[in-house]
């Protein structure tokens, strides 16, 4: 394998895009189903054969079974899925026939990952909900369990559960929490796969500064400096954002949204530029820390 396929093997497309209007900086709304397709087959194209989704991203599921259906990869798509709630499941209805559903609707036999959408959900992971995921593997409905984590702490909990061989957390050129925390040493450490997500903080990264809410004022200075960076280095945002990510956690996965089939030509381009020299330790040591009520974006509408 060469090493520009090392490079883009490392590449998820997010696919909350496609079942519902996702993003602080969507302006499209929801593609129709010809751009949806069009996204999916150009992310294939491009040496991307993995697609991160959930049960609560509207239809997702559903688009993304009858785009692998038309596209013929459904035997060689890799898919990870999130459930929704575990208070949506029980009433008489086991946790593996939600997943039945899930598999259905992306018209594949078998999810590369499940994960537990939420970090609140850990709370739940009682002797029957754990019996209940195991039995998911047993029944080879998936590949590997894991737990999708907004916090540092909640990210440890999950790597102290012997249960899950994949997180997914949030970490960009602004939020380094997980990091600092050690986290990504600690699953390395357990042999837990990472999955990154929220490279551009959903968007908030690649901003205009007067685009920016006032209740989000904080982020404008740091919005500055990294167009200084960008400058310096010759690079927009969206390169330096996603260099950063690629260089600084080089045995993750990193997962990235497109509302448009060029957004991701453009993506997988900068994944592949050559990065300057030395700006790994010069964007460490840039930004302040900015408050959780910006990094967390479940607090943003709050």
């Amino acid at each position: 394998m060469t090493e520009t396929n090392d490079l883009i093997s490392r590449l998820v497309l997010g696919t909350a895009q496609l079942g519902m209007p996702y993003g602080i900086t969507n302006k499209r709304g929801k593609p129709d189903f010809s751009t949806a397709l069009s996204i999916v087959q150009t992310a294939w194209e491009s040496g991307i054969s993995e697609f991160d989704t959930a049960q609560a991203y509207g239809d997702s599921e559903h688009i993304l079974g009858r785009i692998f259906t038309e596209l013929g990869i459904v035997q060689k798509a890799r898919v990870t899925s999130k459930l929704q709630s575990i208070q949506t499941y029980g009433e008489g209805k086991p946790l593996y026939q939600f997943v039945e559903e899930s598999l259905e609707r992306l018209k594949v036999s078998k999810l590369e990952c499940l994960l537990l959408h939420r970090e609140d959900m850990l709370d739940r992971l009682d002797d029957d909900l754990r019996e209940s995921l195991l039995t998911l593997l047993q029944r080879d409905y998936v590949r590997y369990l894991g737990v999708s984590v907004y916090s540092p702490n909640r990210a440890k909990l999950a790597l102290e559960c012997n249960l899950f061989h994949v997180i997914q957390v949030p970490a960009s050129i602004l939020d380094r929490r997980f990091d600092r925390a050690g986290v990504f040493e600690i699953a390395y450490e357990r042999n837990c796969r990472i999955y990154i997500r929220s490279v551009f903080l959903q968007g908030l990264a690649l901003m205009n500064a007067e685009d920016v809410s006032e209740k989000m004022a904080s982020v404008k200075p740091v919005l500055a400096i990294l167009d200084c960076f960008a400058l310096r280095y010759q690079l927009n945002r969206q390169a330096l954002a996603m260099l950063y990510i690629r260089d600084r956690f080089p045995r993750t996965k990193v997962i990235f949204g497109a509302e448009l089939p060029e957004q991701v030509l453009q993506n997988t381009r900068c994944w592949q530029l050559k990065a300057p020299e030395d700006f790994l330790t010069e964007l460490d040591n840039a930004f302040p820390v900015l408050d959780e009520s910006i990094l967390n974006p479940v607090m943003w509408y709050q």
